[in-house]
Parts: structure tokens; sequence; C-alpha cells
């Protein structure tokens, strides 16, 4: 029998679940360190996913509590629009990767896993980040301390977020 070793997902099973929706849960708690919450202001907040895709995949969250993107005050909008546009220079700069896929997932039949409050994903990307084991063993092994890769982005934070 083969294992494999993910120390930071014990926080998945372990950890009390959160019953409220999860974004509004960290507005409420601000707890930076708890949560990785790298910025935030009047507006909406960039915090690392707690479960990546990739290492440092961040998103942006509007502190506005909404399922439609149509329902964001024009001004809430732009403040994470340009909150977007940081971080990705953030990523680029402090990561450093090659490229980064940004989206939203709007609704469940679109995959989004947290459907109840919008937010952005920031994705981090390198040339063959992916390779045999994700597509034949289903499996995405990472190279990197995902605590580490917070520091790190949290100790330069304040030069892209103003």
């Amino acid at each position: 029998m083969e294992h494999l070793y993910a120390p930071w997902r014990y926080s998945y099973v372990s950890d009390e679940k959160i019953k409220e929706c999860v974004f509004c849960h960290i507005l409420k708690n601000m707890d930076e360190e708890k949560y990785q919450v790298l910025f935030s202001d009047q507006f909406c907040y960039v915090v690392m996913n707690k479960f990546p895709y990739s290492p440092g995949h961040i998103m942006v969250v509007p502190n506005f509590h909404t399922s439609n993107i149509e329902d964001l005050d024009e001004i809430i909008w732009q403040r994470v629009s340009k909150r977007v546009r940081e971080a990705v220079k953030l990523l680029k700069d402090i990561m450093p990767c090659e490229g980064v896929n940004i989206g939203m997932n709007l609704g469940k039949a679109a995959g989004a896993g947290i459907e109840q409050h919008v937010h952005y994903h920031l994705v981090p990307r390198w040339i063959g980040d992916t390779n045999f084991i994700t597509t034949i063993a289903q499996t995405r092994v990472y190279s990197a301390d995902f605590q580490e890769i917070y520091k790190r982005l949290k100790k330069s934070s304040n030069k892209y977020f103003f």
C-alpha cells in the first residue's frame, strides 16, 4: 500500500467546522495569522486559499456577502479589481511564477465551492507545474511549504497593496 504524506490536510478533518459563510466568518474574526490574510481594507480582503490548487493560490474576497457579482456596488467592484491586479504583481514578483490563472466560479453549476459569497481565485502557474502523476494518479505533489509561502507573501504585501 502506498502512502502520501500531506500534513496540511489534517486541519481539514480536525478543525472546528465553520457553520456560516466561511468568508464572512474570516471577515468578522479577522485573525490574519490564523486565516492567512495578506491584506484587508474596508471593501475586500486578500487571503490564502486553505486548500490550494497550487502553492501560492490566493483569493480576493469582497466584504459584501452575495452570490451575484451584479449586486456589488461599483466602488466594491472597482476595489476588488484593483486588489486582483496588485495580487498578480505580488505573485509574479515573490513566488515568482510564470503566469497566473484568474477566475470566479459563479454558482454551483460553474464549479463554485463556496457559492454563496463571490470571490476571485488567483492561481500561480509555472511551465511544467503539472505532470504525469496528476494525470495517471489524480494526485498533486507540492514541493513547497504553504506556511512559508504565506510568510513570504505577507512580508511583502504592504509594498503591493495600497
